[in-house]
């Protein structure tokens, strides 16, 4: 599959410079990995196929999240959607874990699978008799993909971790984004960063794209959807598309901001949504993750 960004086409949003990746492993220590899952054609059989999905994995740095701790946030435009462990994140202001981005009916067996990685990686988990509550975050993939099949399992959740790198970050239909649907065009992960001019820091984000329709669709101000004359997808989505849908929008930097402060970023990631065309539907999941490697958090002192 052939994919281009904006800027290959000669178009560029905003007024900041970019990463030398544009992309949210441009902020330091930052590494994304994916587990893909494609198999089957044909008719949604539940429980069989056909199988389009995955996960994604946002690490925030190299060493152990639940003894290095990163100050976080989460804001919510539109709640329809789930993000496992948001009352902690928002109680202590810190993230204890990767985040883990999959489908609806997966977040329960990448949430199990996640809280076994957490204790191999750090055994003070249970010799403190501590608890760890993995941030995992959802879209729902059931317009291409059988989600009733809750098709990802622990080693794929294990796999996307051990592909995590800091290097390009693969997008579109890949990891959790395998099986999404953005703006009536086949959806999934997309990713971006722009250096910031006061203090030189970079400011990444990472996408799970799975909102708007068609007519909604704006580049740069441009209501490119309601202008395009292209036809639709040759695929036909089950059930059809529809005009709300979901979005997680992760945020990292290197910029030390606080807890309050990171709250606010998230809330902006919602206003560069609003810049595509999309709006919140009763039903979309329209959800925000901000988390800074400015300053790390050690366990005895979160």
């Amino acid at each position: 599959m052939t994919r281009a960004r904006l800027r290959d086409l000669g178009i560029s949003v905003g007024l900041l410079p970019t990463g030398p990746r544009n992309a949210i492993t441009d902020v330091p220590g930052v590494a994304v990995g994916h587990a893909t899952l494609i198999r089957g054609e044909g008719r949604h059989v539940p429980g069989e196929g056909p199988v389009r999905t995955g996960v994604t994995v946002v690490v925030p740095h190299p060493g152990l999240c639940f003894e290095q701790r990163v100050p976080a946030a989460i804001h919510v435009l539109n709640g329809a959607g789930e993000v496992t462990g948001r009352s902690q994140v928002e109680e202590w202001g810190v993230l204890v874990t990767p985040i883990y981005l999959t489908s609806t009916h997966n977040v329960g067996l990448v949430y199990d699978a996640a809280t076994e990685y957490a204790m191999q990686q750090s055994p003070a988990i249970v010799t403190r008799s501590s608890f760890v509550i993995p941030v995992v975050a959802e879209c729902n993939d059931g317009g291409l993909n059988d989600s009733y099949g809750r098709h990802v399992k622990k080693e794929h959740v294990f796999a996307a971790l051990a592909a995590t790198s800091a290097g390009p970050v693969d997008e579109g239909c890949v990891g959790a984004g395998t099986g999404m649907i953005s703006y009536g065009f086949k959806g999934g992960i997309g990713t971006a960063s722009r250096r910031v001019e006061v203090g030189g820091y970079t400011v990444g984000a990472l996408v799970l794209a799975n909102h708007g329709s068609r007519e909604h669709l704006s580049v740069a101000g441009v209501p490119v959807g309601r202008l395009s004359k292209a036809p639709g997808p040759a695929w036909r989505p089950v059930p059809p598309v529809q005009r709300e849908g979901s979005i997680i929008m992760v945020v990292a930097t290197d910029a030390p901001l606080l807890p309050s402060q990171l709250r606010r970023l998230a809330v902006r990631a919602t206003l560069g949504l609003a810049r595509t065309g999309t709006v919140s539907g009763h039903g979309s999941g329209d959800i925000a993750i901000a988390f800074s490697v400015g300053n790390f958090i050690p366990l005895d002192s979160a």
